[in-house]
């Protein structure tokens, strides 16, 4: 099992900045791959970007440009720095972690979620 914690949202203006953090613990040597994962009220939940232990980290379109994740091996920690923020950035933003092999993974893990408003 991979337990995750998030934190650093908050309220922001259009234009700003923020950097959020996921810290895991537990079974972090099975990890294959971490996201970060939006979800606005009443849509959908959105991947937002892949961080494979290995290889390039993908982004959503959306973010493309703005956003910028990255990874801590020694703290065990992802960052997702997102700047420029637009309101349609607004969601609750969660970590989610799959464990196993590139070929069969288990997605289960995630985070309890933190929030980022962008508002004038």
């Amino acid at each position: 099992q991979v337990h995750l914690v998030e934190s650093g949202g908050g309220l922001v203006q259009p234009g700003g900045s923020l950097r959020l953090s996921c810290a895991a613990s537990g079974s972090i040597l099975s990890i294959v791959v971490m996201h970060w994962y939006r979800q606005a009220p009443g849509k959908q939940r959105e991947l937002v970007a892949a961080i494979p232990s290995g290889g390039s980290i993908d982004y959503a379109d959306s973010v493309k440009g703005r956003f910028t994740a990255s990874r801590d091996n020694a703290k065990n920690t992802v960052y997702l720095q997102m700047n420029s923020l637009k309101p349609e950035d607004t969601a609750d933003y969660y970590c989610n972690a799959c464990v196993g092999t590139v070929v069969v993974q288990e997605c289960d893990s995630w985070g309890q979620g933190t929030q980022v408003t962008v508002s004038a």
